[in-house]
């Protein structure tokens, strides 16, 4: 669904160029931001490196198993289903903390991990488990204290303040996790009511 809308774009807006008798900037347009393109994929690509280096050190020396234990009482409340101990959690927790960090590109393969794993304790291949909606639910919200990444792209388009953002993300992420959260609840016992 998302190609077909990515194509109408794409195509609507060369059709409405061409109309317009604008066409050369068709082609200025396509060089020019794959250029812009490359110059970001390059300078925010030591940034995630660096954080995905820092979470693969936390992870191979037990620091993230430690921050696992602390963030248990809330992961076990938000996931009645899963077992204790379970490895699903360690992912869990660390695309968590990946996203507390503002480094959703880091958060993902941790999520797919975690998703992987919800999957086995998933008894309907069909059907996503009330666990996999619920860390759907916080992985999407993702509740950032230091937007890293959006900080990344304000210093690098020469912003003023760079980190003038971090209090309006922490509140909006946190009030989008509260209510995602809510929503999952209400829904998932209005689905269990059925």
């Amino acid at each position: 669904m998302v190609n077909k809308i990515w194509a109408f774009l794409i195509v609507s807006g060369i059709t409405v160029c061409i109309i317009n008798g604008h066409a050369d900037l068709i082609n200025k347009e396509i060089l020019s931001s794959g250029k812009q393109t490359l110059d970001m994929v390059l300078q925010l690509f030591p940034v995630i490196a660096l954080w995905l280096g820092i979470m693969n050190i936390a992870n191979k020396s037990g620091l993230l198993n430690k921050l696992t234990i602390v963030l248990k009482p809330i992961l076990y409340k938000l996931f009645p289903e899963i077992p204790k101990n379970h490895p699903s959690l360690k992912y869990i927790s660390s695309n968590i903390i990946a996203n507390v960090f503002g480094l959703g590109n880091v958060a993902t393969p941790f999520g797919l991990k975690a998703m992987k794993e919800l999957q086995e304790l998933n008894n309907n291949s069909e059907v996503a488990s009330k666990s996999m909606i619920t860390f759907l639910v916080l992985n999407t919200s993702g509740l950032t204290l230091i937007p890293t990444t959006i900080i990344s792209l304000r210093i690098m388009h020469k912003s003023i303040s760079p980190t003038m953002i971090v209090l309006p993300c922490i509140i909006a992420t946190f009030c989008s996790t509260l209510g995602g959260l809510i929503m999952n609840s209400i829904l998932a016992r209005r689905c269990n009511n059925k």
